[in-house]
């Protein structure tokens, strides 16, 4: 017990720490008050350390840790990580990476002033929609545009302005659930809209949205199936159908993509996904789907369709607390100009992904291999599948190539490639971790090579 006791006299006062020389750095860059705390935390620390029957490890150490504690206290929780695990949209990681035009446009908008609601020529107010409703309306064949700040608030406020007090026809087959809980159908609540579920999971015919229809009856809705599927003894009607049955009661039709592409996504050996233009064309009233995965964008609910309808959105009051912000703007118009200008697949990270070919990812894991030098002795290449991921495309995948890493404890050796700096996020298959290079950037291998030297 003695022990203990002359193990904690040694510790020094708050007081003694803040007269050693690092204290004053410290003072200027991170503030006494911060300073006081870290110190204290440190030795609160080392106080248990020692009665646990450890001893005082002197006093470089302890300025060490309080020094380590400072960084953490004004490190950022939000940091870049190195995505190898080849889900191309991993809703965890943030989806879609922006391309270097969209990541430019938004560091111009951000640093200084912008037209963001100033019209130029007239000297007056202007609106905040424009900037990207006439590329919008260029692409898909939409009348009218829109922005809002995810999907989830793009089909929230369509609800909410269209239907609201009123019912609206879905199949019970399309009542998805969305990232961290979210439901149609509680979406559909909170909107005030009347639910009707017609159908059942796997099937369901036009004539059971015609039975349901009532004087009550606001909107036909759509709900692309795009984070999974139902496979075999199934059926849904053509949106054609759905569009002809609208017409026929004098009714809107809702079509919600979810993800939402305006590239046919078969030339890339993937199924075909609905595209945005397919939908306006096929005469779908409102159109809803995402800014950040298979458009490959910033964060943003896309709204396009009839120029009364969209009129009618953009005046309701919740478009106010759903709006989008000039550096998103920004973002989301630069991303367009990609497919404006046919280069969508050459520009956007995304698309970049999606198009390489496995021979191309062969060569770059061979390069990665053999770049680890010594360190690289144990790896193995071994085929595998990338997935699109991101609520899209469902169970469709591209074949790979994965660097499996040597290691008798993939769990610890996962943890330490997260964990460490930068932060890599694999994945542990055959109890081994891979790497797939489909997702890691060109410009992030150097970093990723240097770690892995260090761990292998």
């Amino acid at each position: 017990m003695s022990s203990v006791q002359d193990e904690l006299r040694r510790l020094p006062a708050v007081d003694q720490i803040m007269l050693q020389a690092p204290a004053a750095d410290w003072i200027q860059v991170y503030g006494r008050d911060a300073v006081i705390e870290a110190i204290r935390a440190t030795l609160d620390a080392l106080r248990g350390d020692i009665r646990r029957g450890a001893a005082y490890p002197g006093e470089a150490d302890l300025l060490r840790r309080v020094q380590d504690r400072l960084e953490q206290l004004v490190a950022p929780t939000l940091r870049p990580v190195i995505n190898a695990t080849g889900v191309v949209l991993h809703t965890n990681l943030g989806r879609a990476p922006l391309s270097t035009d969209a990541l430019e446009a938004m560091r111009q908008a951000g640093e200084g002033y912008t037209n963001l609601e100033f019209d130029l020529d007239s000297g007056r107010r202007g609106s905040r929609y424009v900037h990207a409703e006439a590329l919008l309306c260029r692409l898909t064949g939409a009348e009218a545009a829109l922005l809002v700040n995810n999907n989830a608030g793009a089909v929230l406020l369509v609800l909410s302005a269209l239907a609201q007090g009123r019912q609206v026809i879905i199949s019970r087959g399309q009542l998805v659930e969305i990232g961290g809980g979210f439901r149609i159908p509680d979406v559909m609540a909170q909107s005030g809209a009347h639910l009707v579920e017609v159908g059942t999971t796997n099937r369901t015919y036009v004539r059971d949205y015609a039975t349901a229809i009532t004087d009550e009856t606001a909107a036909l809705m759509r709900v692309h199936t795009s984070n999974f599927r139902v496979m075999g003894f199934t059926y849904a009607p053509s949106l054609s159908e759905f569009v002809a049955l609208a017409a026929e009661h004098n009714l809107l039709l809702l079509d919600d993509l979810g993800s939402g592409t305006l590239i046919d996504t078969q030339p890339f050996g993937l199924t075909h996904e609905p595209t945005v233009q397919e939908s306006v064309a096929q005469g779908a009233d409102v159109v809803t789907f995402s800014g950040d995965k298979l458009l490959g964008g910033p964060q943003a609910g896309i709204i396009v369709g009839k120029a009364e309808l969209i009129e009618r959105l953009r005046r309701f009051p919740l478009t106010r607390a759903l709006r989008v912000d000039k550096t998103t703007i920004a973002g989301i118009q630069a991303n367009l100009l990609h497919y404006v200008k046919g280069e969508a697949v050459s520009k956007i990270p995304i698309w970049q992904m999606i198009a390489l070919s496995l021979d191309e990812l062969a060569a770059r894991a061979k390069k990665l291999v053999d770049a680890l030098g010594p360190a690289g002795a144990g790896c193995a290449l071994w085929p595998g599948r990338s997935m699109i991921g991101g609520g899209s495309l469902p169970e469709e995948s591209l074949p790979t190539m994965l660097v499996a890493l040597p290691g008798d404890d993939s769990t610890a050796l996962a943890q330490s490639l997260r964990t460490g700096q930068p932060a890599i996020v694999a994945r542990i298959q055959d109890e081994r971790v891979v790497l797939d290079l489909r997702t890691v950037l060109p410009s992030q291998e150097e970093a990723l090579i240097a770690r892995l030297r260090q761990l292998l």
